[in-house]
């Protein structure tokens, strides 16, 4: 069983900066996939980035959000740049192990229990 604790959310102004993070405990951290999707409300849950052997983002946030990895300290982060009020949602973090398309909510196993990020305008 995998647990992930998201954390970094917040408020910022339109054009700033925020770097979200996520430890995993349990499993072999080096061996999953990771994701992060949002939800904004009245929305469904979208993908916006994730990392295995390789990086894939939503066409939305491309240029602008970057997702990396620490094996070492068990965490994935989200750098979030150049926000935009479209970006505010609930952020989640999730983990796989299965195959199959990094954007593909369906084949993430482990779910965090989200992090709020507003962007005012």
């Amino acid at each position: 069983q995998v647990q992930l604790v998201e954390s970094g959310g917040g408020l910022v102004q339109a054009g700033g900066s925020l770097r979200l993070s996520c430890v995993a405990s349990g499993g072999t951290f080096s061996t999953y996939a990771l994701g992060w999707f949002r939800q904004a409300p009245g929305k469904e849950r979208e993908f916006v980035a994730g990392i295995s052997w390789r990086t894939d983002y939503a066409d939305s946030v491309k240029g602008r959000f970057t997702i990396s990895r620490d094996n070492g300290k068990n965490t994935v982060y989200l750098q979030m740049n150049s926000l935009k009020p479209e970006d505010t949602a609930v952020y989640y973090c999730a983990a796989k192990s299965s195959g199959g398309p990094l954007g593909l909510r369906s084949t993430y196993a482990y779910w965090g229990q989200g992090t709020q990020v507003t962007v005012s305008s």
